[in-house]
């Protein structure tokens, strides 16, 4: 892959390297699971964020990894480490939005905080909608418009 993200790269293309649990590739990582928690699977993830950084990513996110994994690496590249579910000690953090505001269903990774839980409030809202358009209450008379003269009829002659 190296080859690869260093075409990308001399091609002009800004790059950012994703290492540890990568979502896309979940299945043959064993599931949503901590990843470089063995010794040999650890010095991979290093020897692997090493050579990302070496061919011109510009940034490296490590994701469900260790937090002495990750401040180790972070300690040893040049290009800023940011963090999802990987500790205190890498440059920067972020966490998937819909995580963040509650918009996973059951779903919580174990690394995330839930801020709102924004999708209860938005089942809320598609309940009263229906509720209203099903009653025929909406729209409304505040929600539908009218021609200047009142006339809307005249506006599409022949019709």
């Amino acid at each position: 892959r190296v080859g690869t993200i260093r075409r990308i790269v001399d091609a002009g293309i800004p790059t950012m390297g994703h290492l540890g649990l990568t979502p896309q590739n979940a299945t043959q990582l064993g599931g949503y699971k901590v990843q470089g928690n063995t010794p040999a699977s650890a010095t991979q993830i290093l020897k692997d964020a090493h050579a990302l950084e070496e061919c011109g990513a510009f940034a490296l996110v490590l994701e469900c990894v260790p937090t002495a994994l990750a401040e180790k690496i972070q300690g040893a590249l040049s290009i800023p480490v940011i963090g999802i579910g990987a500790g205190r000690s890498v440059d920067a953090q972020v966490l998937v939005f819909h995580d963040l505001v509650g918009l996973s269903g059951e779903f919580k990774p174990r690394f995330v905080r839930r801020y709102a839980d924004v999708e209860q409030v938005m089942k809320i809202a598609v309940e009263g909608f229906l509720a209203d358009v099903s009653s025929g209450d909406f729209p409304g008379e505040r929600e539908s418009f009218v021609s200047k003269d009142g006339e809307s009829a005249e506006m599409a002659p022949g019709a």
